[in-house]
């Protein structure tokens, strides 16, 4: 005989173990999507850990956010399962993404792609591009996956902004490492980069981003933006990157002046680094969440 489920010492599987009432699908502001894939990772693998790691590590989280004054779990977030990889390759990987991720497209919700490698985040594209005609990426990236190809593959995590190009305008945020090949591109065709660390500061820097972005948002996001002392647990760490208060300026900034209507938070290894960084990643889409679907909740307490 099953045990009853509506027990309350049984942990729901979802982000933020929330009870089935604020998961449910029909009801919820935000679908949070798992795509545990990793295969064209060209330096440290492990990011096909990274979504069970973030809802891991969610459970630890207080649904009350101070700075937005909000219960974000009465937003409602559903937790989808996983993804299944796709093993012929990354572009059948992308177009699988695509269709997952359509499915759960509405204007009146958020859907966040759990990563997973970056080169996800083109299938995720994909389907918001075809809801959102206006859409533009805030691609947020250490790397500017600007390779046209690299190991074999058009669709590896490489190339991932320069696919997603081909959908949509693209602003790349946090750039600090590029082959000759990438700077030679960006040149020529004068896509808006913003390389780190950054020239200027605070409302300066934010208002130029900004202003190369639509009013319609897509935010893809590799950790290895942020700083390896506070974001060891990534595949490929690079020094000099964003700190936690960087990134939430520029993620609350862009919400504040865009409509965000979709999201990824990829690449998470967190065999490479501590627990603190799954936290920090599962805090970073709990901060999305809240951000994108404020306008849906503006004074909920």
């Amino acid at each position: 005989m099953a045990a009853d489920q509506s027990d309350s010492y049984w942990i729901p599987r979802n982000f933020l173990a929330l009870d089935p009432q604020q998961a449910r699908l029909e009801s919820s502001s935000a679908v949070l999507v798992p795509v545990p894939y990793d295969s064209s990772t060209s330096f440290r693998g492990g990011a096909r850990d990274g979504p069970n790691a973030i809802i891991d590590a969610s459970y630890g989280l207080e649904d009350y956010d101070l700075e937005l004054d909000l219960d974000v779990s009465r937003l409602g977030i559903h937790t989808t399962s996983a993804v299944e990889p796709h093993m012929g390759g990354p572009e059948a990987m992308a177009q699988r993404v695509r269709r997952a991720v359509a499915g759960y497209i509405r204007e009146d919700r958020v859907v966040g792609v759990l990563g997973g490698e970056h080169s996800v985040s083109a299938g995720a594209v994909m389907a918001h591009g075809d809801t959102y005609p206006d859409l533009s990426v805030l691609y947020i990236d250490a790397h500017a996956d600007m390779r046209d190809s690299y190991m074999g593959t058009s669709w590896g995590h490489a190339s991932g902004a320069r696919r997603i190009r081909e959908v949509c305008s693209v602003v790349l945020v946090g750039v600090r490492s590029l082959c000759l090949e990438e700077r030679d591109f960006l040149r020529e065709s004068s896509l808006p980069v913003f390389f780190w660390p950054p020239v200027e500061e605070g409302a300066e820097l934010l208002g130029r981003i900004t202003a190369e972005l639509s009013d319609t948002v897509y935010v893809s996001i590799d950790l290895d933006a942020l700083d390896p002392s506070c974001m060891a647990a990534v595949g490929t760490p690079e020094p000099g990157g964003m700190n936690w208060g960087q990134m939430i300026m520029l993620l609350k900034g862009v919400a504040d002046s865009k409509r965000i209507v979709g999201f990824d938070v990829c690449e998470l290894a967190p065999g490479e680094g501590p627990m603190a960084c799954s936290y920090t990643a599962a805090k970073l889409v709990y901060k999305l969440v809240g951000y994108a679907t404020a306008r849906f909740t503006r004074g909920m307490a």
